[in-house]
């Protein structure tokens, strides 16, 4: 009898330890990523995506075994003049068909503090696929008062990118070839 409870004990505190992260979706509308660079160092120039999909898969005991996967139509780009969007559509840059996604999927995440995070992964966009890393760091995670205590989090992130590593570097170094990039987004545990 000692037996089987020390294996059931077993087994609880393995099922216990192996906990797997929970799904995440992505709240398309309070999730936005804002990139900017400078151009012709006259001014900083803003562009955003925004109502994308994605889903977080979130261990919020082991944040290193979470993982992250989101995705966009590159044409979702919002520029505040349609000109720019249309240049930027066009062959100089992306040579944008309908349909074309921009992706990242995370590969791995180092837990730096209590509620931060270097999260690696593969970015691709224009047809090309580069590792890059997200400073990030966790917000909140509590029931959402607006949504009967459904379990949200909230992250934010930080990167820096080339714009000639995805071949769009147009005009660079005159307007920049890095472009920095700032991701807050919000996500509410599957149901």
């Amino acid at each position: 009898m000692r037996k089987t409870l020390l294996a059931a004990a077993l087994t609880l505190g393995a099922s216990a330890a192996f906990a797997a992260p929970e799904t995440y979706e992505l709240d398309a509308s309070h999730s936005q990523i804002v990139f900017s660079y400078d151009h012709l160092g006259y001014s900083t120039t803003f562009g955003m995506f925004s109502g994308f999909e994605g889903e977080i898969m979130f261990d919020q005991e082991n944040p290193a075994n979470s993982s992250v996967n989101v995705s966009m139509p590159l044409r979702s780009m919002l520029t505040g003049w349609e000109k720019r969007f249309e240049h930027f559509m066009s062959d100089d840059f992306f040579g944008a068909a309908e349909g074309d996604m921009v992706s990242f999927t995370s590969t791995g995440i180092e837990v730096t503090g209590e509620d931060t995070a270097l999260i690696t992964g593969d970015l691709t966009m224009n047809g090309v696929t580069k590792s890059v890393v997200l400073d990030a760091k966790l917000n909140k995670v509590e029931g959402h008062p607006m949504k009967n205590g459904q379990p949200w989090a909230g992250f934010d992130a930080t990167t820096t990118l080339l714009r000639s590593d995805f071949g769009v570097g147009q005009f660079a170094p005159a307007v920049s070839d890095e472009v920095e990039v700032m991701i807050s987004i919000e996500a509410g545990k599957a149901q």
